[in-house]
């Protein structure tokens, strides 16, 4: 005969126990967690749910609205099939801004790599310097600051008036409007990119060196290898590795950068700094054409697939290289 598990209380009424109750909540996970094949996909679930919601689902919503002409505003739809996609591929502006992003991409990139890899190497090989703590933290705080800020601080170094940078150039006889000049006003903006994201690719740069074997950068000590021969035979091929994909990660964002552009110059003077992203937002959220705005997220989404496909590919073949040198 079974137990009474409940209890009589001075009100007349039965309760269970509450243990009975916390059986309940903790039964279902202690079942996955018995089972070393289960419980690794209890973890999963809440990221896989929370990708679904705010990734898969947008998407799929966006590459359905590509193919509409819809207004925000009106909130009107109509099928216009891939009419959007060509009006982008013969959009004159469209190409224009997606070569100066690529310009844009370039130069900030690859001069963040360059002034990145060797400040790195610079604070790797010098682990006793008096105040490298200190200097790797004042160094890394650009990184921190938010874009908007950024471009708010900067604008106000720029500001032709009462500008910091205007000043110092007043005292020696001279005065530049950065922004508003189109032979500087890319380079302007691009030269806080480039300020704020140098301190990536130098933590990149450590992190990448960092994965060197001691042990064999001490034989070639040893040997007294030259330093030029060291770097090609030992730190490049352990490092190049998350070098690529610090340099893959700071290409994919920067081609698209809005937020620092748009607070700076707005695309201007003209088009001068006009990029891409800034063509998708005043499409999106000032003409309120979401079809072909969707539609050019959708290309550029391609694009930084593209990228990360370039990048496996020549990992795998680097990869295969490695294993046939080993003989594997």
């Amino acid at each position: 005969m079974q137990a009474d598990t409940t209890s009589k209380t001075n009100d007349g009424f039965h309760y269970a126990p509450r243990t009975s109750l916390w059986r309940r909540i903790i039964g279902p996970i202690e079942y996955f967690t018995e089972r070393p094949k289960l419980f690794p996909v209890l973890l999963l679930i809440p990221v896989l749910i929370f990708f679904i919601v705010w990734n898969v689902i947008p998407t799929i919503w966006m590459i359905g609205l590509s193919f509409y002409k819809y207004s925000l505003m009106l909130g009107n739809e109509r099928f216009l099939g891939v009419d959007n996609y060509v009006s982008i591929m013969t959009d004159a502006n469209v190409w224009a801004a997606l070569g100066r992003t690529f310009v844009w991409v370039f130069f900030g990139v690859g001069i963040q790599t360059v002034l990145g890899f060797f400040l790195g190497l610079l604070f790797w090989g010098s682990k006793d310097m008096p105040g490298r703590r200190i200097a790797l933290t004042l160094l890394f705080a650009p990184m921190i600051i938010t874009p908007v800020a950024a471009g708010v601080f900067f604008r106000l170094i720029y500001e032709p008036t009462f500008g910091i940078a205007n000043y110092v150039i007043k005292q020696l006889g001279g005065n530049v409007n950065f922004l508003n000049d189109r032979n500087l006003a890319f380079a302007s903006v691009l030269l806080v990119d480039i300020w704020m994201w140098t301190p990536f690719m130098i933590l990149i740069t450590l992190a990448a060196l960092g994965s060197v074997p001691k042990a064999e950068l001490e034989a070639a000590s040893i040997d007294r290898l030259p330093w030029i021969k060291r770097f090609r035979y030992i730190i490049l091929p352990n490092a190049k590795f998350i070098l690529m994909l610090g340099i893959l990660l700071r290409t994919i964002d920067s081609f698209k950068t809005l937020d620092l552009v748009y607070l700076m110059t707005q695309g201007g003077p003209g088009n001068v700094t006009d990029l891409i992203a800034l063509v998708l937002r005043r499409r999106a959220f000032e003409a309120l054409d979401m079809g072909w705005a969707s539609a050019l997220a959708i290309i550029l989404l391609l694009t930084a697939i593209a990228f990360t496909s370039i990048y496996l590919f020549v990992l795998n073949q680097s990869n295969k290289q490695k294993q046939k040198e080993m003989g594997v």
